[in-house]
């Protein structure tokens, strides 16, 4: 049971709704939503790309964030040491053959899905382990790459129909978690206001990008939009004013899981609210979990 447990840690439970959120975004821009409803494919005809799809994130995110603490064992020994590996709870090759399991078993559902999908898996898989195992050690591709990983994750959801649509949504995620990133930087030490200023301005571009992308739609997602805004920014001007490791690994907190947010934001442009509010649910779920489990 204690080895469970830690595995569950490894794949940090409170992250996964989020990715979740992310398919459901990408079929939204992919128009799934609409052609779905307008042509009545039954439940079945809903249910299965959206569970294959939702299904490869999940196991793609799981493996990334368990490969991350393979490659950090030795930080985390001297930062982290509640961590499962450096407690001693599990081993680091079980931990290395857990994550590339996961990864490429989110890959093959990927391609038994659709061609088209299992590129874009291909892909975020690569650019996961890319992350995890070099540049995050960069001041700068480390958040770009962080944020590739993220955009290739809502592509998955868009690729759905074998055709890739709406590109412009993909610089969304890539600067918003590029910022979370930044911010994530002061963790362990604080310290990092000129990250925090920086991160609060990447939050502004972002939110003018979704209203700029939705045009006459904007008015629809506002309600999402301004809840995203109160979430993210609330405890990010906190941690500015108050640098601490505490206050910047709330702020970090709140980035990740106001992810779902951001979603539901693009959703409600892209085909009905109530869907929008479906995927808003998420987020309920992400707040319970990470009650029991670190987000970062």
């Amino acid at each position: 049971m204690r080895k469970l447990k830690a595995y569950l840690q490894l794949c940090r439970p409170a992250n996964l709704p989020t990715a979740a959120a992310d398919i459901i975004a990408g079929l939204a821009l992919s128009g799934f939503w609409v052609v779905t409803q307008e042509n009545q494919y039954g439940i079945e005809g809903v249910l299965m790309p959206m569970f294959t799809l939702v299904s490869a994130s999940i196991l793609l995110y799981a493996g990334g964030v368990v490969l991350n603490d393979f490659f950090d064992r030795d930080i985390d020994r001297v930062e982290r040491p509640e961590r499962p590996i450096p407690k001693g709870v599990v081993r680091s090759g079980n931990v290395l053959a857990f994550g590339l399991v996961l990864l490429l078993t989110g890959v093959l559902l990927s391609f038994l899905w659709h061609s088209t999908s299992g590129l874009v898996s291909l892909a975020l898989a690569f650019s996961i382990v890319a992350y995890d195992a070099f540049s995050k050690k960069s001041k700068v591709l480390g958040p770009l790459n962080m944020g590739l990983c993220r955009a290739l994750n809502l592509l998955l959801g868009i690729s759905v129909f074998g055709y890739l649509i709406h590109l412009e949504y993909l610089i969304i995620p890539l600067i918003f978690i590029a910022a979370v990133t930044l911010v994530s930087r002061g963790e362990v030490h604080g310290n990092n206001r000129r990250s925090i200023l920086l991160a609060g301005i990447l939050y502004v571009l972002v939110i003018f990008c979704v209203i700029f992308f939705q045009e006459s739609r904007y008015m629809v997602s506002l309600p999402f939009i301004v809840l995203f805004a109160l979430m993210v920014f609330l405890p990010l001007l906190k941690a500015y004013r108050a640098n601490t490791a505490d206050n910047i690994k709330k702020a970090v907190k709140a980035g990740v899981l106001s992810i779902i947010i951001l979603d539901a934001a693009i959703v409600a442009g892209h085909s009905d609210p109530v869907i929008a509010i479906m995927t808003l649910l998420l987020l309920p779920l992400s707040v319970l979990l990470s009650k029991a489990f670190a987000v970062t």
